[in-house]
């Protein structure tokens, strides 16, 4: 299994356009072979000391994959390429982690 964390730099203003798509897209992301988990989270505010907060216009795209193969196969399907072009004027930016869990 492999962790993923993608955060996006949404433009000013346009958090909640890019949240709509990101929200019917999953729909179909959550039928992929492979996927564990996909969802959007924003910052909460909290009165812990440490917390970092990733800003108001950025949205942490958290998933849950089977393999590095499952993740690169849900790169180039076809809803997803669509979903790119949909939300293109909705992002600024995207910083990519993908991990493997250790315990």
């Amino acid at each position: 299994m492999i962790h993923v964390l993608a955060q996006i730099e949404t433009t000013p203003g346009h958090r909640d356009d890019f949240l709509a798509e990101f929200a019917q897209v999953a729909i179909l992301v959550h039928q992929e072979s492979g996927c564990i988990e996909y969802g959007a989270a924003v910052d909460t505010p909290t009165e812990i000391p440490v917390q970092n907060f990733i800003g108001e216009n950025a949205v942490l795209i958290i998933e849950k994959w089977e393999s590095v193969a499952h993740l690169k196969a849900h790169l180039v399907a076809p809803h997803m390429i669509d979903y790119r072009v949909r939300i293109k004027e909705f992002v600024q930016s995207v910083r990519l982690q993908v991990l493997e869990p250790r315990t």
